[in-house]
């Protein structure tokens, strides 16, 4: 994987790709709220000698860093937009968890005719039906409570909270240890996050998934009304949706092999 960066009005996005060729199908791998690339780890080691293959730190995460936090959603689809543009990557598909999957939906709105496929990682739907007025109100005030609990806290809730497995866990407290002794910074991008979340359901777009398309979630995911919105989300748009016995909210890290084995049998019938 080679690193590289991207500028933009903000500040520098750092992201890795491993191309194969031009006609291979590429994967995207859009890591979720405060996680940084390492949480595809297992699955850019399993896709990467067969398919191009991209993954970012995404904006004011990790490398990305700084960052100013004057940015949308939609700024984030654009950006990624234009770093397919620099590295010449026709008919993406966006393998998007959590956060990565909202970007991933987003794109589609602005870019419906660009993906080959989504498949959506214990993400949810954006479309503003799905939600209550408390929710989007909760969303947009998340900031100053992430502010207010004591770090030792959001320690283990971003770690035990998020993965069942000895390696998701592990890997989440060492992307965690990422903001030790910074948890302005932590509670600065996640509640930045989550206000961005609901400012683009608030946009009541279609956020139609035009493209063949799966989702996948853990069926012990904790993290909000996860498991309520997938269901919603299959009942509503009859995409698939593939549970993942035992695992939490980052069911590719609790269940690589298998999340492994639905991404490629996704891709087989793409090809």
């Amino acid at each position: 994987m080679t690193e590289k960066k991207y500028k933009t009005r903000c500040g520098t996005i750092h992201y890795w790709v491993s191309k194969q060729n031009k006609s291979t199908i590429s994967l995207i791998f859009l890591p979720g709220l405060t996680a940084d690339h390492r949480l595809f780890d297992k699955q850019i080691e399993f896709f990467k000698e067969r398919y191009n293959v991209l993954v970012w730190d995404a904006p004011a995460h990790a490398m990305s860093w700084p960052f100013d936090f004057s940015f949308d959603l939609s700024d984030k689809a654009i950006w990624l937009n234009e770093i397919f543009i620099k590295e010449q990557i026709d008919y993406p598909v966006i393998v998007g968890q959590s956060m990565g999957g909202y970007v991933g939906q987003m794109y589609s709105q602005l870019f419906p005719n660009k993906l080959k496929g989504f498949i959506s990682i214990d993400s949810a739907p954006l479309q503003r039906k799905h939600v209550t007025a408390i929710e989007i109100w909760l969303l947009k005030r998340m900031e100053p409570i992430y502010r207010y609990y004591p770090w030792k806290l959001l320690l283990k809730s971003g770690t035990n909270g998020v993965a069942t497995s000895e390696y998701g866990r592990k890997l989440m407290h060492s992307i965690m240890m990422e903001y030790d002794g910074d948890k302005e910074r932590y509670a600065q991008i996640s509640g930045h996050g989550m206000k961005m979340v609901a400012e683009a359901m608030e946009m009541n777009l279609p956020y139609e998934i035009k493209c063949p398309a799966m989702l996948i979630c853990g069926e012990k995911d904790m993290a909000g009304s996860c498991i309520r919105y997938n269901k919603a989300w299959h009942k509503d748009t009859g995409i698939p949706l593939k549970w993942i016995k035992g695992a939490g909210h980052n069911s590719n890290t609790d269940a690589p092999k298998i999340v492994n084995k639905l991404i490629d049998d996704f891709i087989y019938h793409l090809e």
